[in-house]
């Protein structure tokens, strides 16, 4: 191995053994499902999460967190929130600080108390991060440039053990693929309570739905990928029984955008 090449090698497996040294956060992703009706949920759901959930969490030492609105997506209009926990006792702690938060109960009183319905219902789920991906990656140029189309997609799968075999696959090459390729990756998690299990759930982000569609037709052709994917054992037919794909828009206040 050359100089060269042994530095940056060294780069990365420094990354690698760091990433693996972390613990995996937990993440709680949550769908609230809204109407187009004359209550308006959608403006005062966004504002409550701005102004008081938002605050509320940060105090609590929940973060990092992510707010997000349906853009193209399954039983749309909603707005997705997402809260990352150290652990799930760290969530238990945090979770009965923001409770006894006394501004933010008061808030919560004020939202509930509003005529007509808040919102429709709402999907929640619990998800353990990749150990190799063991936190939300942050953005760090969100300051005066506009949100970014970000991608949520749900991998379902037979059973434990082909679920396994899918996520070895996107630790030991894929995600690297799309990092390679410029497409952004957020978290990736597997899913620990939730519908549709067993499943995993990730996120990407693009600058545009142009940029989108010109980053997966380059993967969907990579040579690594081509190879990957028709490993015996390891094809979308053996290990992936359904995919569903979301894309979102970052509300203005998210921390993530």
């Amino acid at each position: 191995m050359t100089r060269r090449k042994f530095v940056p090698a060294l780069a990365a497996g420094s990354l690698v053994a760091s990433a693996q040294s972390k613990a995996p956060s937990i993440y709680e992703i949550r769908t609230i499902h809204l109407r187009n009706t004359l209550d308006n949920q959608r403006a005062q759901l966004t504002g409550f999460l701005e102004h008081a959930a938002l605050p509320a969490f940060t105090r609590a030492g929940i973060a990092p967190c992510a707010y997000f609105a349906s853009m193209i997506a399954e039983e749309t209009p909603f707005v997705m929130t997402i809260a990352s926990y150290p652990s799930l006792g760290a969530m238990e702690q945090q979770r009965a600080k923001l409770s006894a938060d006394p501004e933010y109960k008061k808030a919560l009183t004020a939202y509930n108390s509003q005529p007509g319905l808040n919102y429709q219902r709402i999907d929640g789920m619990l998800g353990r991060a990749f150990a190799s991906v063991p936190e939300i990656i942050m953005p760090t140029d969100v300051a005066g440039r506009p949100g970014r189309i970000f991608e949520l997609r749900r991998y379902e799968s037979n059973n434990a053990t082909t679920l396994a075999r899918k996520i070895r696959m996107f630790e030991s090459g894929e995600i690297a693929i799309f990092r390679r390729l410029g497409m952004r990756p957020v978290f990736f998690v597997e899913t620990i309570v939730g519908a549709r299990m067993p499943n995993l759930v990730y996120m990407l982000s693009f600058d545009d739905l142009a940029s989108r569609e010109k980053y997966w037709k380059a993967f969907g052709s990579d040579p690594e990928w081509q190879k990957m994917r028709v490993v015996a054992g390891d094809t979308d037919a053996e290990i992936v029984s359904n995919i569903s794909v979301s894309l979102l828009q970052p509300l203005p206040f998210s921390p993530v955008r």
